[in-house]
This record gives C-alpha cells, sequence and structure tokens, in this order.
C-alpha cells in the first residue's frame, strides 16, 4: 500500500541546528551530524537541510557539510542554500546529496530550473515555495527567508515551476511554521491539484493527525516538518523523534 514520504526538514544557521516560529525567533537545538546519526535510527524516509542564511549572504551551503551528511546519513537527502549555478548544483550533489533544493534564484530566474532539469534531471532538481499574505492582496510566494515578495501566487508559481521541468515542490507556509497546529490545508491542496508532480508540505505539523490531513485532505506525497520532530513536550524541550512505521496509517 501506498504511503507518503515522512520527511525532517532541519534548518541550519552558522553551521548549528536551529527552529523558527514564522521564519523569525530562532533557537538554536544541536549539531546537526548528531540528528543525522539519530534519524538514521528511526530509519526517517529522507532528510532536509536547508541554510536559512546562504542566499542572503550570497553563498552555497558549507560542501564539506554536505561531504559530513553524505558519509552519515542511510537515508537519501536534499540540502538548500545559496544555488545559483549548474556548478553549485553539480558540487552538491557530487558531495553526497541525492536532489537540490532551489527557493530565491528559481523566482529570480524560472529560467534556471530548465536548464538545471536538462542537466541533471527533474528528480534532482526540487523547488521550494515559502508562502504568506500581503497585508493587501492574498497570498504569495516569498523569498531571502521570507523578506522578499515575488508577486507570484502559489498556485502560479507551482505551475511555472512545473512547467520549467522541476521534479517536486516543497509548500511552506511562513505564518505556519512552527506553530505545530496543523498545515495550511487549502494551500496546499490547492497547489497540489494545480499541478501533477509531487507536493511535499511543510509548516505546521504537530502530530499524526497533522501529517494524516496533509495526505487525505490536501493530497499532497510527502509529508515535511520540523519542530514535530526535534520537540517534546508543551515546554518544548529538545529531543529528536521520529514516528514508528506502526504508527503510520494513511488513507484517502
Amino acid at each position: 500500500m501506498f504511503r507518503p514520504r515522512v520527511i525532517p526538514v532541519l534548518l541550519l544557521k552558522n553551521q548549528g541546528l536551529v527552529k523558527s516560529k514564522a521564519f523569525k525567533d530562532y533557537k538554536y537545538i544541536g549539531d546537526p551530524i548528531n540528528a543525522v546519526r539519530i534519524f538514521n535510527d528511526f530509519k526517517a524516509d529522507e532528510l532536509v537541510f536547508l541554510d536559512i542564511d546562504a542566499s542572503k549572504e550570497n553563498r552555497l551551503i558549507d560542501l564539506n557539510f554536505v561531504k559530513n551528511v553524505g558519509e552519515e546519513a542511510n537515508m537519501p537527502f536534499a540540502v538548500g542554500g545559496g544555488v545559483r549555478s549548474l556548478e553549485d548544483i553539480h558540487k552538491i550533489i557530487t558531495a553526497g546529496a541525492e536532489k537540490v533544493v532551489i527557493g530565491s534564484y528559481a523566482a529570480k530566474n524560472p529560467d534556471f530550473i530548465q536548464e538545471a532539469a536538462d542537466a541533471f534531471g527533474s528528480s534532482t532538481i526540487v523547488v521550494c515555495l515559502d508562502v504568506k499574505k500581503k497585508f493587501f492582496g492574498g497570498a504569495q510566494t516569498w523569498i531571502l527567508n521570507g523578506s522578499k515578495s515575488t508577486g507570484y501566487s502559489p498556485i502560479a508559481f507551482a505551475q511555472l515551476m512545473q512547467q520549467k521541468g522541476a521534479g517536486e515542490i516543497i509548500i511552506q507556509s511562513i505564518e505556519k511554521d512552527g506553530m505545530m497546529t496543523g498545515y495550511d490545508i487549502a494551500l496546499i491542496k490547492s497547489i497540489s491539484e494545480a499541478v501533477s508532480i509531487p507536493v511535499i508540505a511543510l509548516g505546521g505539523a504537530g502530530n499524526l493527525s497533522h501529517l494524516q490531513e496533509a495526505y487525505s485532505q490536501a493530497y499532497a506525497n510527502g509529508l515535511a516538518a520540523g519542530s514535530m520532530f526535534v520537540y517534546q513536550g508543551v515546554k518544548q524541550g529538545v529531543l529528536i523523534t521520529y514516528p514508528e512505521k506502526v504508527d503510520f496509517n494513511f488513507k484517502y
């Protein structure tokens, strides 16, 4: 029976693992390589690492870090942060990652996604859409860690990325980030119905019921989360965790 991928998304800042709320209030939670070892033991489906400062600082995610993850990880993993050229993608894949996540540069130069898909295959190219509402008007996609609007609606941008050859899309609600109150189901569903490539839900998951909702109600192919996998209890003590396979009961 088909089961959607359950994917921890881990944020990097100054080589450390951090968690945020609504792309603010970053809290240091530990060593990323230690987290990889723990997720190995839990047999996580995939991992995603995002360097949240790389694009703002006009640099690429640290390749030594990618190599270290590649040496430790027993599961496929993707990395993102500052990707702006085919050479960047080649370096990341050579360092050990299976996929590359592109966000800011995909909006700045959509044709780059076509170039990347042609060079490395669509299955290697993941586009991340960070979404929040403007004070006046509907939801839009944002770049540079949520600091600049692209002017694209989420649906229009998702369809453009599919047209350009992206293999899958991560759809993240900035307002839901770190809140653990559930995904933006309406947002995820609107993207799932607008494109035919896999859609990964991100932003807001706090328990298994939230994962179930994103799959059964919003038709997400992948269920990603951060806080759910690193916090424990109402005081949010740091305890990296991952649900056992027997806990999964995903049905439409």
